[in-house]
């Protein structure tokens, strides 16, 4: 690979390697993409069994468009190969074979070994995405290998919907339940070979100034618990760049404004804040995640000095919804896939009752504040996790969950803890939603899901890159470089 400062070279991406993009007659103002990460259908459902007692009561239920989506990278390799050696394939008709799992079948977990059943569990759980190549496929239209993070399969930086959104005159904002330089919220505000290289991820996000409003934990004087650190490492500051980003940050030496408070977070969110800086930079007190990684394993007694994911997305919404020109918002319930590779049914649940939230405030913004006619919004997961079944599904291939009521976990069986190469559900409403059925593809199979004929359809991660844009009218005038860094 080659030897560059990959922060440096990133930042020029826009201005050296590719032309600007142009605004054309798109139908949005906005696009708010909602992602919940590591997320199959059975973890969806299970979530809404746990809250409502019933499927059909989240807002995502009643949009118009409802397909599903596949998530395979470009190939699983942890660096670029520079070749197709690898490259992955799809067919979603393997993924419902329900003959008996063949020799050297199953799937050997951290938690445990997870007996094989059927053929369509083995191809779920091979060659499976990871959060960075799910999220550069998905905010730059582009499939590259495991561990890329807006970086191509031939060593290049990729251009991102953010840098696309901004040079059309619109806002970005990232909104994440984890920390703001991990693979998803990266994906959608800087460039690099490794999604490990959190220091560089968080110092491009710091000094490139890209973004309008960035939230989420990383924070470096509080651990997993919301506790105070008083002697921090250069370790600890690596998720915003380094001890000197904190501290110019904290001190006003930079374009943002940083708040970090619960109470902070929730003033915004009621709009009673002034914020006097250009950019908002919100760091919940917390290094890990919002909740997840408390101690304990069961949900309730949630920190109380953390901001739930629905509060920051009302805040974030506040900041953005002033841009006359409009923006693009990425909001990450990023810790549902914590649980599930944990097989934390509870705290899987109740990740994503907070995501659900926040797609009620989502959606309770759009018909207070704006209208359907000019915001479009797309709810989905960048991959499974944990092939999440029913209780008996090792008789049965892909038996539903069980619902037990509101209030009680369903019954449920794991056969994973770890990334699928599952269909998984998106659901879209809005200027340009129709994007996703006129570049559908049929796959029977889905029918085992229950879903309806016209939900019996997917389209392919990279899509949502390409409906956002359509929906937004940019051009995307270096697709064609783009491609000829693939």
């Amino acid at each position: 690979m080659k030897t560059v400062n990959h922060a440096i070279l990133a930042m020029l991406v826009t201005s050296a390697l590719v032309a600007p993009a142009m605004a054309q007659d798109g139908g949005a103002k906005n696009v708010i993409l909602m992602i919940t990460d590591g997320t199959g259908i059975e973890s969806f459902r299970a979530a809404s069994y746990y809250r409502h007692g019933a499927l059909g009561h989240e807002p995502y239920d009643a949009f118009d468009v409802q397909v599903f989506s596949a998530t395979h990278p470009l190939n699983t390799s942890n660096e670029p190969t520079m070749s197709d050696e690898g490259a992955v394939s799809f067919d979603p008709a393997e993924l419902f074979n329900d003959a008996a799992s063949g020799e050297g079948g199953g799937f050997e977990g951290k938690l445990m070994n997870y007996p094989g059943y059927f053929a369509g569990y083995d191809y779920a759980r091979q060659e499976a995405t990871d959060s960075a190549a799910a999220a550069t496929a998905l905010a730059s239209g582009q499939k590259s290998f495991n561990n890329a993070i807006n970086w191509s399969n031939n060593d290049e930086p990729l251009k991102h919907v953010g840098e696309y959104v901004v040079e059309s005159g619109r806002a970005l904002g990232v909104v994440s339940s984890v920390m703001i330089s991990h693979a998803t919220p990266a994906g959608f505000l800087a460039h690099n070979v490794s999604r490990n290289d959190y220091a560089a991820i968080g110092a491009e996000i710091i000094d490139s100034e890209l973004a309008t409003v960035v939230m989420g934990t990383g924070h470096p004087h509080y651990d997993a618990n919301g506790n105070r650190v008083e002697t921090p490492t250069e370790n600890d500051y690596r998720y915003v760049g380094s001890q000197d980003h904190f501290e110019r940050v904290a001190a006003g030496q930079t374009s943002w404004q940083m708040i970090e408070t619960r109470d902070d977070f929730e003033a915004l969110a009621r709009g009673e804040m002034q914020i006097e800086g250009e950019r908002v930079l919100g760091l919940a007190q917390n290094m890990q995640t919002l909740q997840f990684n408390r101690d304990g394993v069961g949900a309730g007694n949630l920190l109380e000095t953390s901001p739930s994911l629905s509060t920051m997305t009302r805040a974030a919404l506040n900041v953005l919804g002033t841009h006359e020109e409009g923006f693009f918002l990425m909001v990450e319930g990023g810790a549902v896939d914590w649980a599930a590779h944990a097989n934390n049914l509870p705290r899987l649940v109740e990740e994503q009752v907070d995501f659900n939230e926040s797609v009620e405030a989502v959606v309770g913004w759009v018909e207070a504040n704006s209208s359907w006619d000019e915001t479009m919004i797309v709810v989905t997961t960048d991959h499974g996790n944990g092939l999440l079944q029913g209780p008996n599904s090792d008789e049965i291939a892909y038996q539903p969950i069980t619902n037990q009521g509101a209030g009680a976990m369903p019954l449920v069986r794991w056969h994973s803890d770890n990334h699928t190469r599952e269909l998984v559900p998106l659901y879209a409403q809005g200027a340009g939603a129709e994007y996703f059925r006129e570049v559908a593809q049929s796959a029977e199979g889905l029918a085992i899901y229950g879903v309806d004929a016209a939900s019996q359809v997917w389209v392919d991660n990279t899509d949502v890159f390409r409906a956002t844009m359509a929906a937004m009218g940019i051009e995307e005038a270096d697709m064609a470089q783009q491609a000829a860094a693939q």
